[in-house]
């Protein structure tokens, strides 16, 4: 891994599309698709066929799907925590989401985004990057956020 590294140029690049939905019974789903990582050993899995550590939808609660550092999501069950806060603990998403990456994204040093959306149509987005792109679509408008 070290000589790999050494050699290699390019920096580390995340190439996540994630999606969240919420149909007009208030139905919720999510699904997540990496783009992969660079410079990772042969074998490597990362958060997005995981459930639950970057992906989690639960009718009535939320739809989550995360991008950036897998093993954060993966350590701190990152999307489930997001949902527990909000199921168990009462949270609103902005708040769970928030308290989140604080606890589990923030303190690892990872680069990080969320998308998600309530069963009350609350859209959300929550990054600790520079930027993060995102869309939200009801009807026949879009609106999208940098």
């Amino acid at each position: 891994m070290e000589r790999i590294l050494a050699t290699e140029e390019a920096p580390l690049k995340h190439g996540t599309v994630g999606c969240v939905a919420v149909d007009a019974m208030g139905r919720l789903a999510a699904a997540t698709s990496t783009g992969g990582i660079s410079k990772q050993l042969q074998g490597r899995v990362g958060d997005s066929p995981i459930i639950g550590a970057g992906t989690w939808a639960k009718d009535g609660v939320v739809a989550i799907s995360c991008t950036g550092d897998g093993e954060a999501f993966i350590q701190g069950a990152v999307a489930h925590d997001v949902f527990a806060r909000m199921a168990y603990g009462g949270q609103d998403v902005a708040s769970a989401a928030t308290d989140t990456f604080a606890a589990e994204c923030d303190r690892r040093g990872s680069t990080d985004g969320l998308i998600a959306v309530t069963g009350n149509r609350q859209v959300f987005l929550c990054h600790n990057s520079a930027m993060m792109f995102a869309a939200f679509t009801e009807g026949h408008d879009v609106d999208t956020w940098i």
